[in-house]
């Protein structure tokens, strides 16, 4: 009985997420109980980390056809609040994207990341067949269904989210079937923005690369001239769309290879969350005892920055559990997709896992200064109802894909 309940049931994810929110729930009390005004987040999120496991359990006995039914309809709605957010939303830390019920802070943008991800899905969705060939239009239209709720969550001023719609895409459309070399000229350029911010001389170094493979790969010579172009255009185009960012944007981008270079502004965090990982140790210096999470140095920790109160007060050890109990969620999502029969359901599967992993590369890399601070949560630890139903709906999804593995469409 126990081996049928489990070829039903992925009891590792479902662990994996406990796991997490256990932690989030701590580290959110250490971070916020010292402070009379946020005591009761970490009850808020006691409660809410409750109903969503509540909700994972329902959603995964859902019939899958369902959910794709369900798809256009939520990726509607989530357009919608993303319009509505811009009249009617209240402005935090300079993103208009809250509305506030009862006392709740609702974010939209949180919400739409699930639903593009499952339009997506549905729009690549079909049927039975094993290798679908995607043309030039439908994949315009894919970029497209990508692309509006990118632009509305941009306009919202949250360049975390808009970066964080993108980073599904590609992931995506690898397992829909699309070609290698179409993803190679979409990715291309986007390494050559890099490394020119970089270093000009790193993407002399990189065109050179590019032409190297351009010539193996023996493409049609206009393609090859046109993708070869696109990145030299990219590359040489850093500096303008540089320019064109607000200040304390670039200043944040400038913190990630120098924060000293403004230690009381856009570098300030990022200093104080490595002295806090830095000063934890191996072991940590325990629970409600480290001084950068105490002492309040870093504002509002219990959110972004959650994961350097885990280093500070459970060292390099606790840090460790949780990036391993991540790496856990992505590889069974991913492991999910791979077994099921479900067209729709598999590519839902990869993009909820490539959300998961953006978040957390990105979270963690903010909090010891390898990436830009760009304002997104630790998934299912950081502080926020939005954030952490967002993500838990993600995993009934793909708990649901498990338990229908063997069914074409159900």
């Amino acid at each position: 009985m126990d081996r049928k309940l489990f070829d039903k049931f992925d009891i590792i994810l479902f662990l994996a997420v406990i796991g997490l929110l256990v932690i989030g729930i701590f580290a959110i009390y250490s971070a916020t109980q010292s402070s009379v005004n946020n005591a009761g987040f970490y009850l808020k999120q006691m409660t809410f980390a409750i109903i969503g496991l509540v909700m994972v359990i329902a959603v995964s006995y859902l019939p899958p056809r369902y959910i794709s039914s369900l798809s256009y309809y939520a990726y509607g709605l989530g357009l919608v609040l993303l319009l509505m957010v811009l009249v009617f939303g209240r402005t935090i830390n300079g993103n208009k994207s809250w509305f506030f019920i009862a006392g709740f802070g609702i974010q939209p943008s949180e919400f739409a990341k699930v639903a593009t991800v499952m339009a997506v899905a549905n729009f690549f969705y079909k049927g039975d067949e094993e290798n679908p060939k995607i043309s030039p239009l439908q994949l315009l239209i894919a970029a497209g269904l990508v692309a509006v709720p990118a632009v509305l969550i941009k306009l919202e001023h949250d360049t975390g989210t808009t970066l964080v719609m993108l980073s599904f895409i590609v992931p995506m459309l690898f397992f829909a079937g699309v070609s290698p070399f179409i993803l190679f000229a979409v990715i291309t350029p986007v390494a050559g923005i890099i490394l020119a911010f970089i270093n000009i001389y790193y993407f002399y170094a990189f065109l050179v690369l590019l032409l190297v493979i351009l010539y193996f790969m023996k493409k049609h010579w206009l393609i090859s001239a046109g993708v070869f172009v696109l990145n030299v255009l990219s590359g040489f185009s850093v500096n303008f769309f540089y320019s064109k960012l607000m200040p304390y944007q670039q200043n944040r981008i400038m913190a990630v290879f120098d924060p000293s270079s403004d230690p009381l502004g856009s570098g300030y965090n990022v200093i104080q969350s490595k002295v806090a990982i830095g000063s934890g140790g191996l072991f940590g210096k325990g629970f409600l005892q480290g001084s950068q999470t105490q002492l309040k140095f870093i504002p509002e920790q219990w959110t972004d920055f959650i994961y350097c109160m885990i280093g500070e007060e459970f060292g390099l050890i606790g840090a460790g559990v949780v990036i391993i109990l991540f790496v856990v969620i992505i590889y069974r999502l991913l492991n999910n997709a791979y077994l099921s029969r479900n067209r729709y359901m598999m590519l839902t599967c990869v993009g909820f896992a490539s959300l998961f992993f953006f978040h957390m590369f990105i979270n963690v890399g903010m909090t010891i200064g390898i990436t830009p601070v760009i304002g997104i949560p630790l998934p299912l630890v950081s502080n926020g109802v939005s954030s952490l139903l967002s993500f838990l709906l993600m995993i009934g999804i793909g708990m649901n894909t498990y338990r229908h593995k063997d069914i074409f469409l159900s």
